[in-house]
């Protein structure tokens, strides 16, 4: 006699179904943290100035060019005043350094006047202390090394740029919004003109200290515009982080956005080194 088997008819149900996917993805789940398997992981980095050999084919060069491809990240802030931001441009030790540099030999920040102004009609308008000192005056190489990533990043030689200003904004100091391009309307025929600034901030700073950008976009123009407020475009300081922006359009004529300023601390210590450069060569006899 055969013995016939019989075959289930009943269907599997959708809670059964669920909770069976359930117990799957659980299976999978547990099994892949306690039975790991040997799968690479590549984590993007970014190098400041990273020499990328191998990557690129290097092009035959110039007596002044360079045989390595080099890479200087940054973002585009605004277009109105060109601003870029360059992060971690610069190491915490490096920004250490250039501290220790000037930190005995800071003085009152001053302003260059325009016609009809005074030192004491103009007080409280910068408060900031620093001193000025060149890349020749640093036995380390780390202002000379600074250049020229500045130069590389603006496409402007190092020749030039001024000496670093270096400046300490301490509570409740600031820089009312002013341009760093001298009108020759207001101050006086120019043999040149600064054509950029490149700040690299030396520390962070807990609140306020921003850079600002009162006009970004055309926005705030207007003939009551308060200079000592701080309003538009703000950029915080970062400890080696750089900010860059073009005082003169690439026809010579002032950008009227690129008006700027530094709003006051309100907690901590603003450490910036400031590099104005030039239209043309850069000479201490100016």
């Amino acid at each position: 006699m055969k013995i016939k088997t019989k075959r289930s008819k009943r269907k599997l149900g959708l809670p059964a179904a669920i909770i069976l996917c359930s117990l799957f993805f659980l299976a999978g789940f547990y099994s892949s943290i306690f039975f790991p398997h040997d799968v690479p992981v590549t984590i993007p980095r970014l190098r400041m100035l990273e020499v990328a050999e191998g990557d690129h084919d290097t092009k035959p060069h110039g007596l002044t060019g360079e045989a390595s491809v080099e890479s200087i990240p940054f973002q585009v802030l605004s277009w109105k005043p060109r601003a870029l931001y360059f992060p971690k441009f610069a190491t915490p030790e490096q920004c250490e350094s250039i501290i220790k540099m000037v930190e005995s030999k800071l003085k009152p920040s001053t302003l260059a006047l325009r016609k009809g102004e005074t030192a004491e009609s103009t007080k409280g308008t910068r408060t900031s202390s620093g001193s000025f000192v060149s890349g020749s005056e640093d036995e380390t190489g780390t202002l000379d090394f600074i250049e020229k990533k500045i130069a590389k990043a603006t496409m402007i030689p190092q020749s030039h740029g001024e000496a670093f200003n270096i400046l300490r904004y301490e509570i409740g100091q600031k820089y009312d919004s002013h341009y760093d391009v001298f009108n020759p309307d207001e101050y006086g025929p120019q043999s040149s003109q600064r054509a950029a600034s490149f700040l690299l901030y030396l520390s962070n700073v807990e609140e306020g200290g921003e850079t600002m950008f009162p006009f970004e976009n055309g926005s705030g123009v207007s003939p009551g515009f308060d200079y000592k407020q701080c309003v538009g475009l703000k950029v915080k300081p970062r400890q080696g982080d750089g900010l860059l922006f073009y005082s003169l359009f690439p026809n010579g004529t002032i950008d009227p956005t690129s008006l700027h300023g530094s709003c006051p601390v309100i907690k901590g210590v603003k450490w910036v080194a400031t590099k104005w450069i030039r239209d043309q060569i850069w000479t201490t006899d100016e």
